[in-house]
């Protein structure tokens, strides 16, 4: 597994998180003592010319969000959304299990950048495991001085909490998770001013993924050449990502931008499972697009993947072989999407509804020609008019199948 890597994850499986000895020794830390001796202006500038983007589906370049947020006069809560909810992404769990250091060094570099001096890590209400083992990894952070007051010594005080909500997948889209956390139902809101501005209990809130923090601290140590040299020029460093489905060896793997599927799925992931054909693989999560064959040689980019109108969503890819169904499959996205709409929009509660029914019809062999025109028209409805990312991103996985299995259904 020549094409696999092992900076962001070089952690994982090889340290004690129950003490911060291990990731002291194994380097941690590094980057926060570097950042305390640049100006929170220079630490940004570090970021942006790094090209680091969100890593939890919306790609938003993180320079430029944590720029916004230091704009804003008064102290920010530095919020880490680990609502890991899509299925097949499991990758944040490892952070959470095997690197929980790493996630508090990165929110803390955004607390002094920004100006936080409260945050909360939002772990999804079904990793109860990870969510003990974070606990207690806070407890030992504090204990050893970086978190609380006057971290290593300076004028930096921050200190982090762990939330938990009801499990609800909308919960991973930022303005629904805010919700939860007030106590309210976890349903989405327009967004009339930006998070950065107005966010948890009306005040400026930072929020980021558990990758997009992890990366953070690399940046400032010695692997930052090595991590930056990864990649294109668009899409620099690395992505862990979630191999799933009929593959000989699924599993969280650290790999470089630019690498294809074709080498993702048989060099790393050791090809089909028991010798079938590869059928199909779905990128990015529930959410994600349906890739046939023809697309094995694209590269794993975020340049790559929008030129086709994708994106690498939360890192998971799930592959199928010859004995699974397009149709079929297409039928359980669906039914996820219907069970998970939080209903307060029409577009998207009535739309997945709708879309359920003609996957249906298209699994039974009863679909016509204006059926799959319709697909396509409740999805550019939902797509425009949904009020948050669920709507907008539930209709891909059965457009793109259209797309690239329509003579097959035909």
């Amino acid at each position: 597994m020549g094409k696999t890597l092992s900076i962001l994850t070089k952690n994982f499986k090889n340290i004690n998180v129950d003490t911060i000895d291990d990731y002291l020794a194994a380097g941690g830390y590094e980057g926060l003592r570097k950042v305390l001796s640049l100006t929170p202006a220079e630490v940004i500038e570090v970021i942006k010319a790094s090209g680091l983007r969100g890593r939890g589906g919306a790609a938003f370049p993180t320079g430029k969000k944590w720029e916004q947020a230091a704009r804003v006069k008064e102290d920010s809560y530095i919020l880490c959304n680990a609502d890991e909810g899509e299925p097949g992404t499991f990758k944040d769990r490892y952070f959470l299990e095997f690197d929980p250091y790493r996630i508090f060094e990165g929110m803390t570099i955004a607390a002094y950048t920004v100006g936080g001096r409260e945050g909360f890590i939002y772990i999804r209400e079904e990793y109860r495991r990870q969510r003990e083992i974070v606990l207690k990894a806070l407890e030992a952070a504090r204990a050893a001085g970086f978190l609380g007051k006057n971290i290593l010594g300076s004028d930096l005080s921050f200190d982090i909490k762990v939330v938990s909500g009801a499990g609800a997948f909308v919960c991973g889209e930022t303005t629904a998770l805010i919700q939860s956390m007030e106590g309210g139902s976890g349903r989405p809101k327009i967004k009339f001013q930006r998070t950065a501005v107005s966010g948890l209990f009306g005040r400026p809130t930072l929020a980021n993924n558990v990758e997009s923090y992890c990366v953070v601290p690399i940046l400032f140590t010695k692997d930052a050449p090595v991590y930056l040299s990864q990649g294109t020029e668009k899409s620099k460093g690395s992505k862990v990502i979630s191999l799933c489905g009929n593959v000989e060896r699924p599993g969280v793997y650290e790999v470089p931008f630019g690498i294809t599927l074709r080498e993702i799925i048989y060099e790393i992931g050791g090809g089909i499972k028991n010798g079938r054909e590869f059928k199909f693989a779905q990128i990015g999560g529930a959410s994600g697009p349906i890739v046939s064959k023809s697309l094995l040689d694209l590269p794993y980019t975020y340049e790559d993947f929008g030129k086709k109108g994708y994106s690498l969503g939360t890192g998971a890819i799930l592959v199928a072989d010859d004995t699974n169904s397009v149709a079929e499959f297409m039928v359980t996205i669906q039914e996820f999407f219907v069970h998970e709409s939080c209903g307060k929009c029409t577009p998207c509660r009535e739309g997945n509804r709708q879309l359920l029914k003609l996957a249906h019809k298209i699994a039974d062999k009863k679909a016509t020609v204006e059926d799959f025109l319709t697909v396509k028209r409740i999805a550019n409805v939902m797509n425009k008019c949904s009020f948050c990312g669920l709507g907008t991103a539930a209709p891909t996985a059965m457009v793109s199948a259209i797309q690239h299995f329509y003579d097959m259904y035909n």
